[in-house]
């Protein structure tokens, strides 16, 4: 299957040009209703001259993922030259911590990917069909030169003998510039060039020179697992998670800045957990909370609930929906558990129906997200000021409410004065955490998590 081509509007163009990673369904004509979900596409300008590459979506507010932006198509040299960039960014952090964000999508110049290692363990997830097959090359290439069997001089070989994970295949041929047509299978001692430099989103700089193996497994660790996880399809049956060397552990142990965190690899949410919380995390393991009261709500696998308590909080109530999710946070992130009391129940019916005279030093309030569709911000800020609106209630003179937000549609000062607005004049920004340095933002929509801590006045 070759990609298809398509001609852009003028705006869809201008769009691309710029750098921005996504098409929006509003920006596309109804020549491209022919396209099917996961479709890789060819744009092109009026003029025929070639705008890059993408991946067509079928629903939703994302009509096309730009996957390389120009004439060139997204070969293997360009794909290793994107992941290189995207691990040597990560030299800090992977001092501090064991668990981190290898690539963060678009933001990393790997549309609909992410890869997220947890200790010994690389979770590497498409968030579009037809990104599938990028993600599970990134993952054959990662665990290569973590496991140092790879020879990072020659071109790697990408085959089409899984079609269920390598579509459309003639694109996914061509991301290896060295290969001649044969149906070659990879292996975890193949050959690859992985080079190491800056790049933008959408970049379209020369590849930059190789890194050695050493370079690259001292960002990785000592990886023995790596896991795929397709994307989810909107019809048909789910895709299974697979595993492409060792194992999948049902439960992770990581460090970060000394203190043991777990991870629901089985279970979890997306990846297993939410490391661009690491911030958050930080900031409140700093916190003054010896006896303090804790109320963490959206509390999913008690991270926080543990940090506070590792920071003196002497009792910390976690209210979550998923019943699974709060046994998790019981067996793992609890120290005392005379301190921890756990409620199965939907936030929003839950906070509000809480008595006023259960007041709390810090009141930890991290939602899913609203929405992604533009029409519904409105609904989606109703509610982001109701919670916050009630939480202020349950806030203790002096006490805190840590403030999030992940809805990618809500800017940043939208958000904050949303908050502001909720939580009345009582309560004043203390801080405004930004993202972690494993959580790039290349674009604007890719500032989707906005913490911030909120004191309240004595």
């Amino acid at each position: 299957m070759n990609a298809r081509r398509y001609q852009l509007k003028k705006d869809g163009v201008a769009v691309v040009e710029r750098g921005h990673p996504w098409l929006f369904r509003e920006q596309m004509s109804s020549a491209a209703l022919v396209f099917e979900d996961g479709e890789w596409v060819r744009l092109v300008d009026g003029a025929n001259r070639g705008i890059g590459y993408g991946i067509y979506e079928a629903e939703g507010a994302i009509a096309v993922r730009i996957v390389r932006a120009g004439a060139g198509r997204p070969d293997a040299a360009w794909v290793r030259s994107q992941l290189a960039a995207a691990l040597a960014k990560r030299a800090g952090v992977a001092g501090r911590t064991n668990a981190l964000r290898l690539v963060n999508g678009e933001s990393d110049g790997l549309a609909a990917v992410v890869v997220d290692r947890f200790a010994d363990t690389i979770v590497v997830a498409s968030y579009s069909p037809g990104a599938d097959g990028l993600a599970r090359y990134i993952a054959m290439l990662l665990a290569a030169a973590a496991r140092g069997t790879a020879q990072l001089d020659l071109p790697a070989p990408i085959g089409d003998h899984d079609a269920a994970i390598t579509q459309p295949i003639e694109i996914l041929r061509e991301l290896d510039a060295g290969m001649s047509g044969g149906h070659q299978q990879l292996d975890t001692g193949m050959t690859m060039p992985i080079a190491v430099g800056r790049t933008n989103v959408l970049a379209r700089a020369p590849t930059p020179p190789p890194a050695s193996a050493g370079d690259i497994r001292e960002f990785l660790g000592a990886a023995t697992n790596v896991i795929l996880r397709p994307a989810r399809r909107r019809r048909g049956p789910p895709q299974p998670q697979r595993v492409l060397c060792g194992s999948a552990p049902n439960v992770i142990e990581f460090l970060e800045d000394g203190r043991t965190l777990y991870v629901d690899l089985e279970g979890g949410h997306k990846t297993g957990a939410y490391l661009d919380l690491r911030a958050l995390r930080r900031t409140l393991a700093d916190a003054p909370l010896a006896g303090a009261h804790v109320l963490n709500l959206f509390s999913y696998t008690g991270m926080l609930g543990r940090i506070v308590e590792l920071a003196g909080a002497s009792s910390i109530t976690s209210v979550d929906q998923s019943a699974r999710a709060l046994a998790f946070a019981a067996a793992h992130h609890t120290g005392d558990a005379a301190k921890h009391h756990f409620v199965v129940a939907d936030v929003f019916e839950w906070l509000p129906a809480l008595a006023d005279t259960d007041q709390f030093d810090l009141v930890i309030v991290d939602p899913p997200s609203m929405t992604s569709k533009q029409q519904q911000i409105p609904t989606a800020l109703a509610a982001y000021r109701k919670l916050y609106r009630t939480a202020a209630r349950h806030v203790l003179s002096g006490g805190a409410v840590v403030a999030a937000c992940c809805t990618s549609r809500i800017e940043r000062p939208l958000f904050e004065k949303t908050v502001r607005e909720a939580l009345g004049p009582g309560f004043s920004l203390e801080s405004d955490l930004p993202p972690e340095p494993d959580h790039p933002v290349g674009f604007a929509q890719a500032d989707y998590l906005k913490v911030g801590i909120w004191r309240r006045s004595r």
